[in-house]
């Protein structure tokens, strides 16, 4: 049996296994059902073992199916990524950034900093995609692109990973709200209004949790939402008040949200990583360091809206 119709055969096995049965896998590879019969025949005879039953015209997979089809997945899995890899590569060429970055940095940070790249005159692209933290994991683990920034509530085990920034929590209130005539904010004051806060699992969420129990305070938690950019969209609403990270709060620091100071500190760790092997290129670690620059300074701007 050759490599090529080995692995032909192996494709129509794992449809077979998936779709259920011969005739749904047929539709889905876009082949007769007569076809997809043959295909399994000759990879069980070619691997002398048994892996359907025939029962009334049927196929029943046998224990050995189940397990090869635990490995074929697996091997299927890395086709994938080279098949998004070859995808990327006709649509971008060899000279792209392909950057993974949740929607508190993504959505309009990392485009100031990437304004500062002189993109036009690299001849360079770039693959922004803004999603979850635990999306960027699963993007940089398939090697699907280069570089992820994601918060530290999701584990960085099988990547190549740093801390790449510490910031704090300011309070986000509508104009008009009580808590905007205070200078500082503290725990039992939040907990007389609405809250919306982040979702449990996320780590800022957690440490403000714990800030929450040393006051022996309960907080009057409206809204769960996983994004501080869905947070500030509330608050402007007036839903509530939130603890908001500090890189979102400066978007909004002209948009009518008033920012005020937390009496506690409330910190946002945000992860760089790396699939493994992968090599930090010249135009990464040039944005990396004017990103941390830019973060530096939007701090200082975002003081003087805190007063």
């Amino acid at each position: 049996m050759g490599s090529s119709s080995g692995l032909r055969e192996i494709e129509v096995f794992r449809a077979v296994m998936t779709a259920g049965s011969a005739s749904k896998a047929a539709q889905v590879l876009g082949i007769s059902q007569p076809a997809v019969s043959q295909a399994i025949a000759r990879l069980e005879a070619g691997a002398d073992l048994p892996l359907f039953a025939r029962v009334r015209g049927r196929l029943h997979p046998t224990q050995e199916a189940l397990a090869l089809l635990a490995e074929v997945n697996r091997c299927f899995v890395g086709l994938d990524a080279i098949q998004h890899r070859l995808r990327s590569l006709r649509q971008f060429g060899a000279g792209t950034v392909r950057i993974a970055a949740l929607p508190g940095l993504g959505l309009s940070f990392l485009p100031r900093v990437l304004g500062e790249m002189g993109l036009p005159e690299r001849g360079l692209r770039v693959s922004l995609q803004i999603m979850g933290s635990r999306d960027v994991r699963e993007r940089l683990l398939a090697q699907e692109c280069d570089l992820g920034l994601m918060a530290d509530e999701v584990p960085a085990s099988g990547l190549v990973h740093s801390v790449f920034a510490r910031y704090h929590g300011v309070v986000a209130v509508p104009p008009g709200h009580p808590l905007a005539a205070r200078r500082v904010v503290r725990p039992a004051d939040l907990a007389a209004h609405p809250l919306v806060a982040l979702n449990p699992e996320d780590g800022a969420s957690q440490r403000l949790d714990a800030i929450f129990r040393a006051h022996g305070v309960t907080p009057r938690i409206l809204v769960n939402t996983p994004y501080s950019v869905s947070q500030c969209e509330l608050v402007r609403q007036g839903v509530g008040v939130a603890l908001v990270s500090a890189v979102t709060a400066v978007d909004y620091a002209d948009r009518g949200l008033v920012l005020r100071r937390f009496s506690e500190v409330l910190e946002y760790i945000i992860v760089m990583a790396m699939p493994p092997g992968v090599v930090l290129t010249e135009f990464a670690r040039q944005m990396l360091t004017i990103a941390r620059t830019r973060l530096e300074q939007e701090q200082l701007r975002l003081q003087q809206h805190l007063g």
